[in-house]
């Protein structure tokens, strides 16, 4: 069954050609000139992945993904017409999974979104205990794409979940950025290493919120490696 991609631009021209595109790879593009739109649509029948752009007036794309994220991990791509860093970190902070800057590629636009659904969408039969990777109180089981603290869920989007995953696999490893994001993202992407940075900010309070402070360390100058993962005293 094909993708469902909703796209939100305010920009008919935009919102044209990035339907266009999805729809020549496959899938089913779900359009929308506005916030409010969007999410009525979003409500209708969820999508796979939403394609959000910040700028729309009255309801921008950042206050969709707030909304969006009270009930729903469903994967954002945001656009944007400024290459601003605070928007970049904003957008990823609050749950988006990657960001395009206008203009772009369809092309690559297309790939990206390709890139984060095969992420989401991996959904491998249960396997055994054996599989599931452990450190500390820290469980990650690949298989049912679960992550728990001392038994508690921690909820991550399918970004998050690759890059714990990767770090989880090597315990004493140090992985630069560049390969964390190669191992998220797919070595054909380009990413910015804010992106990592941002990604792994969630994580952090994703699992500090379960009660573990020490999931990921930062190594200066190297990368990440996982941490001991262990409940705060």
């Amino acid at each position: 069954m094909a993708y469902r991609i909703l796209v939100a631009d305010d920009d008919p021209h935009i919102r044209e050609i990035i339907c266009f595109a999805l729809a020549k790879a496959g899938m089913v593009p779900v359009p929308a000139g506005d916030g409010a739109e969007a999410l009525r649509r979003f409500g209708e029948q969820p999508p796979d992945l939403v394609v959000l752009d910040v700028g729309m007036p009255e309801l921008d794309g950042l206050d969709v993904c707030r909304r969006i994220r009270r009930t729903s991990e469903v994967p954002v791509l945001f656009l944007s017409a400024r290459d601003e860093e605070i928007d970049r970190v904003i957008g990823l902070e609050i749950g988006g999974d990657d960001y395009v800057t206008k203009p772009f590629s369809p092309r690559e636009l297309v790939a990206r979104v390709n890139a984060i659904l095969k992420r989401a969408q991996a959904r491998p039969a249960p396997a055994a205990d054996v599989d599931v990777l452990a450190r500390g109180e820290l469980r990650l089981d690949p298989a049912g794409h679960a992550v728990t603290f001392r038994a508690a869920p921690v909820v991550l989007t399918a970004i998050e979940f690759a890059i714990l995953k990767t770090l989880s696999a090597r315990p004493v490893k140090v992985f630069r950025r560049a390969k964390i994001l190669d191992a998220a993202y797919g070595a054909a992407i380009q990413v910015a290493d804010l992106t990592i940075h941002s990604h792994v900010r969630n994580i952090r309070g994703k699992l500090a919120a379960a009660g573990c402070a020490t999931a990921i360390e930062t190594v200066h100058g190297v990368g990440f490696r996982i941490g001991p993962c262990r409940a705060e005293p």
